[in-house]
């Protein structure tokens, strides 16, 4: 991917997934899905240019003083190139499997990235929230950037519209096809009618999954960009899970044609 000129590989993250699944589920239980932090040190490790994202990290059920950490740490052993995919989760299961209540999610995020944001900083005065607070410490190493690794923001919900809007480098929507690509472009538009954008986040980055249904040719990379979408997030083809000839095609074909259109290089 890096050789192809890709910009970027991104990881979702679940702890756990329910066994037998729920209607919820969004894999089967057996899944061998790597830890992101985990599976994104070790490219980390392998690549010089390729940033590397999680789409998304379920941050209610990490502590932020965790969380800021372990971005940080991928932050500074990739040399900058880590883009932090938040979401608010919904998988009912595995909260209560972690011991952390599905309620009130959405209040936690945002003081989560409140909170992190002020690890990041280097700020020994700590946060003081309805669901978080610490005082008096410090976490070292801090990111490479001033506000951490660039942020993300996963989701549907006018939440989620709003936090991208507010506190976010970008917004990612997994698993959309161009009418409802088109319809949550809107609602990001709304949104940053009504909330105010700090300058130092620069233009909203918008990041697309297309489904497995959609068929990446010219015509749909084009209508993705006349959209609005800045980086497609492709999945892998099901064929290219064994072969590993026919996932370098993959590769290297769909990443010159998006090079092409001038879209940040989908991975």
């Amino acid at each position: 991917a890096e050789a192809a000129g890709w910009e970027s590989v991104w990881t979702g993250e679940h702890y756990a997934l329910p066994d037998p699944p729920v209607p919820a589920s969004p894999a089967r239980a057996d899944l061998p899905l790597l830890d992101p932090f985990v599976a994104l040190a070790h490219l980390a490790g392998l690549t010089r240019t390729l940033r590397l994202g999680t789409g998304v990290t379920v941050v209610p059920l990490h502590h932020p003083l965790v969380l800021a950490k372990l971005a940080a740490s991928l932050d500074v052993v990739s040399g900058g190139r880590f883009l932090l995919g938040v979401g608010v989760g919904y998988l009912e299961p595995e909260f209560r499997a972690l011991g952390v209540p599905l309620a009130e999610r959405g209040a936690r995020t945002d003081e989560s990235i409140a909170a992190m944001r002020r690890v990041w900083a280097g700020d020994a005065d700590g946060f003081q929230g309805r669901h978080v607070s610490f005082s008096g410490v410090r976490a070292e190493p801090r990111p490479r950037g001033p506000l951490g690794p660039p942020l993300h923001v996963g989701g549907y919900a006018a939440g989620s519209f709003r936090r991208a809007v507010t506190a976010g480098h970008g917004w990612y929507g997994y698993a959309l096809d161009l009418a409802q690509t088109e319809e949550h472009v809107a609602a990001l538009r709304a949104a940053a009618a009504r909330h105010e954008r700090p300058a130092e986040l620069g233009p909203l980055e918008i990041s697309i999954t297309p489904p497995p249904s959609v068929a990446l040719d010219d015509a749909t990379l084009d209508a993705y960009a006349e959209l609005g979408v800045t980086r497609l997030i492709a999945l892998s083809p099901r064929e290219g899970r064994k072969d590993a000839d026919a996932q370098v095609r993959f590769v290297e074909e769909l990443g010159a044609r998006a090079a092409a259109r001038g879209m940040l290089t989908p991975a």
